[in-house]
């Protein structure tokens, strides 16, 4: 299926390795070109030739933190002259670690890391962005969530409570970009297999299997998998499909809605 977007320009936040780097080279092997954004300098530009070379379109690295207001600007400056970007992917970062139930989440710094990671970011990035795409009439919004953003589980509330924050944001920002031609969407996944492209494990043997069986499907998902519900999102037969989530989780998740 041609996704129709063969010479659009698609901006994917931390996108120097992991989730964000595979939703990258995914959408570059659909011929749109690529801005990367992510915090480590040399490891953005290496990303950003392993991109270019492997798919032969046009890539942009721009190193910055979501968080800081002077990395939209770059991002405005670099993609302005390109008439971007058509499309969005906002990837955030963890919560911070070890995992706590809410209860003895009473560290405030936590919250407020999280917050900035998670949040905060995408409405900065949101913010520098979305005048140019308004300006072109058309557009996708993609970010990646967290199925726990729908059903939370113990010991993920840093996670829950802001990736919820971010799905009801977007919600809110579709009704309002929809008259634009711009598509609003969250994709939501879990048990995810996050170790594509890095060679490492993300999980022990034991955590692995245990991950396993709380899917009917039995296994983990692909980051290929999950890539291809963010690309299908980002192309043109998506164009009446707005102020959604989609969950990508197995079959984990038992809520109708």
């Amino acid at each position: 299926m041609d996704l129709g977007i063969r010479g659009r320009t698609a901006l994917v936040t931390a996108s120097s390795g992991g989730m964000g780097l595979s939703l990258a080279h995914t959408l570059a092997s659909e011929g749109a070109n690529i801005v990367l954004l992510a915090r480590g300098a040399g490891r953005l530009e290496a990303a950003a030739a392993d991109v270019e070379r492997e798919h032969g379109v046009v890539v942009h690295a721009v190193a910055g933190s979501m968080r800081d207001p002077e990395a939209a600007s770059r991002l405005a400056t670099v993609l302005e002259p390109l008439r971007g970007p058509d499309i969005l992917v906002l990837v955030t970062g963890r919560p911070p670690t070890p995992l706590r139930d809410t209860v003895a989440e009473t560290d405030l710094a936590r919250w407020r890391a999280a917050y900035e990671n998670q949040l905060e970011g995408a409405i900065n990035v949101v913010n520098g962005v979305l005048p140019l795409m308004r300006s072109l009439q058309h557009g996708r919004i993609v970010a990646i969530t967290s199925a726990h953003a729908k059903s939370p589980v113990r010991g993920h509330a840093l996670s829950s409570v802001f990736r919820a924050g971010v799905t009801a944001y977007l919600k809110s920002l579709s009704t309002e970009v929809a008259p634009d031609g711009i598509t609003v969407n969250c994709v939501a996944p879990a048990l995810i297999d996050t170790s594509h492209r890095t060679g490492q494990a993300a999980y022990t043997a034991a955590q692995t299997e245990h991950r396993r069986t709380l899917t009917p499907l039995g296994r983990m998902g692909t980051q290929e998998e999950l890539a291809a519900v963010v690309a299908f999102l980002c192309s043109r037969q998506a164009g009446f499909l707005t102020g959604s989530t989609v969950t990508v989780d197995g079959g984990m998740s038992t809520s109708l809605f």
